[in-house]
């Protein structure tokens, strides 16, 4: 993958610089925390960065028709870093994420109101091109979505779909793609064959690859390991981590302990679409502010 610079604005793309000695540590599992699993420390290589904001919602407001899934909305979402957003069903952590990069404006009937920053500039301005947008900002879905082409050609689509087929060598940039969503090592004797004929973890690993083929500086995740076995869960994760050295990560999940195990910042949204808590995520599942956030860790409901 190319280094990028992080100064850079939509919708040009330029270098930036990447660690490689980023590390994972974690506490033993916690017995005056809310809940029981490892959680994330600021003892990593990135957990220890000044927070640098790359996404930033300001009173972020998004309308289905006359139904309000987000109210108010601001967060400031941090570079290298993985962010966790979770909540109960319907409580607009989906909407959210698929308003940073502008999928909702495939849907007809959603209105946005507020504002929503990539590096400064607001994403929703007029001269904003959407597709520039998702170029920089990438996306994994729930389900895998290989497309019924051999495993090359789907890591291959986006840099082809760019025309940047004749400025890059497309043999390394696909093992290249593979090898940073930790796949090479388990289809390189058969690049030729389907993605369909994968496993569910595989694909959606092949998903990821396709994903940071493209060079984006953001990688938003939703719920990208609920359809997934455990094993293929923790590949998922381990993924995750190592993606946060070069990428800003922002992921959707319904997993606590996921969001406790992964994550350097914990966002939570409840029912009605507003945020009620964002902060480091020790605090949040050792002690949060809120009652409600108390409340939803421990299952007092949601």
């Amino acid at each position: 993958m190319t280094a990028r610079d992080t100064d850079d604005q939509i919708p040009t793309s330029e270098t930036r610089e990447t660690d490689d000695t980023a590390t994972t540590m974690t506490t033993p599992e916690l017995e005056d925390g809310l809940i029981t699993t490892e959680v994330q420390t600021e003892e990593t290589d990135r957990g220890g960065r000044p927070d640098e904001t790359v996404v930033e919602a300001r009173n972020l407001d998004v309308y289905y028709g006359d139904q309000q899934a987000l109210r108010g909305v601001s967060i400031e979402i941090p570079e290298h870093k993985v962010t966790a957003i979770i909540g109960p069903s319907g409580c607009g952590k989906s909407t959210f994420l698929r308003s940073i990069n502008r999928m909702n404006d495939q849907i007809d009937a959603c209105r946005i109101d507020g504002e929503l920053y990539f590096h400064g500039k607001n994403v929703y301005d007029d001269d904003v091109d959407p597709v520039a947008l998702r170029r920089k900002i990438g996306m994994v879905f729930q389900k895998p979505n290989p497309l019924p082409k051999s495993i090359y050609d789907n890591v291959a689509y986006g840099l082809r779909v760019q025309g940047k087929d004749d400025e890059v060598d497309l043999d390394d940039a696909v093992a290249e793609a593979l090898r940073g969503a930790a796949l090479w090592d388990e289809v390189k004797d058969k690049l030729d064959e389907s993605g369909l004929d994968l496993s569910g973890g595989q694909q959606q690993r092949l998903c990821i690859a396709r994903a940071i083929a493209t060079d984006p500086e953001v990688i938003l995740m939703d719920e990208p390991a609920s359809a997934l076995d455990p094993v293929a869960t923790s590949k998922i994760e381990d993924l995750i981590d190592d993606l946060a050295r070069e990428y800003t990560v922002v992921i959707v999940t319904h997993n606590m302990q996921q969001a406790a195990r992964i994550s350097d910042k914990t966002a939570v949204f409840l029912t009605g679409g507003e945020l009620v808590e964002f902060d480091d995520t020790a605090t949040i599942f050792e002690n949060p502010a809120d009652d409600r956030v108390e409340d939803y860790i421990t299952g007092k409901f949601g």
